[in-house]
């Protein structure tokens, strides 16, 4: 996996063998520092939760982050948060406003969960300009097909805003996880422009199914193809092609900073595959510039 030595070099020489002018990242994490710290401390017990050690590679202050991304070349990134209990989701798209509004290159994101009210904090935030919502079925141990939530995702199909979930059950399963759940809320709102975390691990195939269904579904790469993820739970060989024909809906995604790696990693991995430069282009930089429109 290599060293952070010279990372930014790297990651240069990695935009300049694809001909890149940029990167845009789906995935990256920015939330309020002491929510940060709590996600933080989850990693460092996930080891004797899964026996997999988890260090954070960016252990860093929210400037020296957002620093870190413009030195790799990062031009458009998200400030994925969510909420793991009722009563956190409105006030972390409070800070996710300001955050947005004060971080240039940053995908003014926000969330959700399934409560009284969820429908109307979601208007209001796709009124103060979101353009990426974040829904973690895993960690929020909620149903997506919960009746709370169906006008969400009828608001979010309507307009247009894609919603990364992490719906796939990577690195442990959870209640709701898996690629059913999910299915039956496409079934209802076939529309959601839904991007699928981490490409759905460890159910890649079923998720790959999902995206052939429903032309709005797309998925992202975070942490897959990495020796780390590819020890665990590994891309099966034998759906590289068709990962290379929906390559126009695939994404670069990270989960920088809570990475057990060196950003670069990602990249490389994404390269050895084999796919073609056309394809690192379009995942790495071409299918989230048109997406959002950048």
């Amino acid at each position: 996996m290599g060293s952070r030595v010279d990372e930014a070099g790297r990651v240069r020489e990695f935009l300049a063998r694809h001909r890149l002018p940029g990167l845009v990242d789906v995935h990256t994490h920015f939330m309020p520092e002491r929510v940060l710290r709590k996600v933080w401390a989850y990693f460092d017990a996930v080891g004797p939760m899964t026996g997999v050690a988890w260090p954070i590679t960016y252990r860093e202050e929210e400037d020296r982050r957002v620093e870190l991304l413009r030195e790799f070349g990062v031009t458009a990134f998200t400030a994925m948060l969510y909420p793991h209990k009722a009563g956190m989701a409105q006030w972390l798209n409070g800070w996710a406003v300001e955050f947005a509004g004060r971080t240039p290159g940053c995908l003014h994101t926000a969330t959700f969960f399934p409560e009284a009210g969820a429908e109307a904090y979601v208007r209001r935030a796709l009124e103060d300009g979101a353009r990426v919502f974040k829904a973690h079925v895993q960690v929020g141990g909620y149903d997506p097909n919960d009746p709370l939530l169906d006008p969400v995702w009828g608001l979010l199909a309507e307009a247009g805003v894609p919603v990364v979930t992490h719906c796939g059950s990577g690195p442990a399963p959870g209640k709701h996880t898996g690629p059913e759940p999910m299915g039956r809320v496409l079934a209802r709102h076939p529309r959601l422009p839904l991007i699928v975390a981490h490409m759905g691990m460890p159910e890649y195939t079923d998720f790959l199914d999902l995206a052939e269904r429903y032309p709005e579904v797309r998925l992202d790469t975070t942490m897959a193809f990495t020796d780390f993820s590819e020890a665990q739970a590994p891309f099966p060989v034998r759906e590289l092609g068709r990962l290379r024909d929906l390559g126009h809906r695939v994404l670069l995604g990270s989960d920088f900073p809570n990475i057990p790696y060196p950003y670069v990693h990602q990249l490389e991995a994404i390269e050895r595959l084999g796919l073609g430069d056309a394809w690192v282009r379009a995942v790495c930089h071409d299918n989230g510039r048109d997406l959002f429109r950048l």
